[in-house]
């Protein structure tokens, strides 16, 4: 049986489609708060990402590294117009996030979300992103496989990923790729590469995932960012249960900055690791105890039970001392 392979789509069609995709793409810049090795307290920094407009009331999709724990957020349109924005979902596991923009900019495109499981190993697709801050910049490639989740990162296990040979670089995290018709079928999250350098090892969450992630089921943004500790490092840190989960930074204005949770701003060598440390250890979160990588689903699937206004209620080991943070979720 001879294979039949659909015709390829030339030059000219890939530039037809970049005019027709690229007004929905944006850039986002934003600012968050780091400790470095050698500082005596907290540094600002900026992030630079991608990201696509998929509705016409302001919802843009991301990868969660870029915005999940920033504290401003800006997002820019291919005519230079600029907006604010705030994350109303996320989900650091699957390196997704779902911002709302203050305002939206007259005649914002919007792009269509396409159906992922659509998509075939040698499927040409494009990206449109800021790689390196350079604005809507086009690279063109194939699928080259795909991941079911929990079997690439276990750092990202809910991810189904594509991977693809199209280029991707720092600053294209968080952008649309498009199949041929200008459809999303992913966003960026990341690539492996050892010369530090894109080398066609691209890895973007399918669209479906993100569909299903940020809409259907719209996990719960905490802006909290830090680290699972257990065993030995618990025992260092003077955790009073098996583990627990430390702060590193908390997003300014989000649910947990309006709890009263803190974050490190130290760094710290504990076996040969460097740790953020002197943030709040957090111990149980509406109840449930903090203990493995599981709780967290459980934890993910209260909140997501939560209304704004319900009381909540996060345990957390900090200076020592256990402290009950109350407060009512926005």
């Amino acid at each position: 049986m001879s294979l039949v392979l659909p015709p390829p789509v030339h030059a000219q069609d890939m530039g037809e489609l970049f005019r027709k995709v690229s007004p929905a793409v944006v850039v986002i810049r934003a600012k968050g708060r780091e400790v470095s090795a050698g500082s005596s307290g907290l540094v600002y920094f900026n992030e630079i990402g991608s990201g696509v407009l998929i509705s016409s009331d302001g919802k843009v999709m991301t990868a969660s590294h870029v915005v999940h724990a920033m504290d401003e957020i800006m997002v820019e349109f291919l005519g230079g117009q600029t907006v604010a924005a705030h994350v109303v979902a996320s989900e650091p596991a699957a390196d997704l996030s779902l911002l709302q923009l203050e305002t939206v900019p007259s005649g914002a495109q919007v792009a269509p979300l396409g159906d992922s499981t659509r998509v075939r190993v040698g499927d040409q697709v494009v990206i449109v992103g800021a790689p390196y801050g350079l604005s809507h910049s086009l690279s063109v490639g194939w699928i080259s496989a795909r991941y079911p989740p929990n079997t690439v990162y276990r750092s990202i296990p809910l991810a189904e990923f594509l991977q693809t040979t199209a280029t991707i670089n720092q600053g294209n995290s968080g952008g649309p790729m498009f199949n041929t018709a200008g459809e999303v079928i992913g966003i960026v999250s990341h690539n492996i590469s050892k010369s530090g350098g894109s080398e066609g090892l691209g890895f973007v969450v399918s669209s479906n995932s993100a569909r299903q992630l940020l809409l259907e089921r719209k996990s719960f943004w905490s802006g909290i960012e830090g680290m699972l500790v257990s065993g030995e490092l618990a025992e260092i840190l003077n955790v009073p249960q098996p583990a627990g989960y430390l702060v590193k930074a908390v997003a300014k204005d989000s649910p947990a900055w309006l709890l009263g949770v803190q974050g490190g701003d130290r760094i710290a060598k504990i076996g040969g690791e460097e740790v953020v440390v002197r943030g709040d250890i957090i111990l149980a979160i509406a109840g449930i105890q903090v203990g493995s990588p599981d709780s967290f689903f459980t934890v993910r699937e209260r909140m997501q039970a939560m209304r704004p206004g319900d009381e909540i209620t996060i345990k957390v080991l900090r200076a020592g001392q256990i402290l009950d943070l109350r407060g009512r979720l926005p």
